[in-house]
């Protein structure tokens, strides 16, 4: 399944009915049958410039002590559509061009693999304007590690695509686009040899490592072994290996 952002005018920043729209194509993916991987990208060269500015022209008047800012929810729903994002239990592929800065910077660190270009532009800049890129942090911070995102926050610098590779932001770096194409076609080529509850599976486990024991993390891994060894698919993964031919899921 493919999902584009398409605001090509606007270097496809995000407004808030975006960050929902891809919420709930999160949710559709996830209750696909179908779906074997997400491809995220943008239109027009650009992949996405954050949240898009002109939602800052007009900010409320405060709020009286104790009551909820009228802010809060619609900039803290984007950080639960980017943790949707990361944990779709298919592999989620985004190919960077352009800009990726702020949230477009967010949904690349949730990407299983990402391929950019050499030329595109990854960063959190939003503090040069006085305001943070709250709801990425933490999805940077497990991509890269607390150094190198320190660097990239309180510098606001933006780095390129080569960078960005190097940072581990992203796998993949081309200075072509046919190259960057080619590289999202063997990716999916890849990801479409693996057996879809198992790849659901270890992903999930890869991703428990940020947050349980590593004894917690185990126990559950092995009881998906055990779990996905009883399948039929895991016997018949296990005779095409032998044989020597494709499993039916890649065929």
């Amino acid at each position: 399944m493919r999902l584009t952002l398409n605001r090509p005018d606007r270097r496809n920043a995000l407004t808030h009915a975006m960050m929902r729209e891809i919420g709930e194509a999160a949710e559709i993916v996830r209750q696909s049958a179908e779906a074997r991987a997400l491809i995220i990208r943008g239109a027009g060269g650009y992949f996405s410039a954050g949240g898009d500015m002109s939602m800052l022209a007009e900010i409320p008047p405060p709020v009286p002590a104790g009551e909820t800012d009228p802010l809060h929810e619609p900039y803290r729903h984007f950080g639960y559509v980017l943790d949707a994002l990361n944990k779709l239990p298919i592999p989620v592929v985004a190919l960077v061009e352009g800009a990726a800065v702020g949230g477009g910077l967010g949904m690349a660190c949730c990407a299983d693999v990402a391929i950019t270009l050499s030329s595109a532009k990854f960063g959190m800049p939003e503090p040069k304007a006085g305001f943070i890129p709250s709801q990425i942090i933490p999805f940077v911070v497990r991509r890269i590690g607390e150094a190198a995102a320190r660097r990239l926050a309180v510098t606001s610098m933006v780095i390129d695509g080569v960078e960005a590779t190097t940072l581990g932001i992203t796998h993949y770096s081309f200075t072509t686009q046919s190259d960057a194409e080619l590289q999202l076609a063997q990716t999916l080529a890849e990801i479409g040899a693996g057996e879809p509850g198992a790849i659901a599976a270890v992903k999930r486990h890869v991703l428990e490592c940020a947050t349980k024991a590593d004894a917690e993390v185990m126990d559950g891994a092995v009881s998906s072994l055990v779990q996905l060894l009883r399948q039929p698919t895991s016997q018949q993964g296990i005779r095409a290996f032998t044989e020597k031919h494709l499993p039916p899921w890649a065929e």
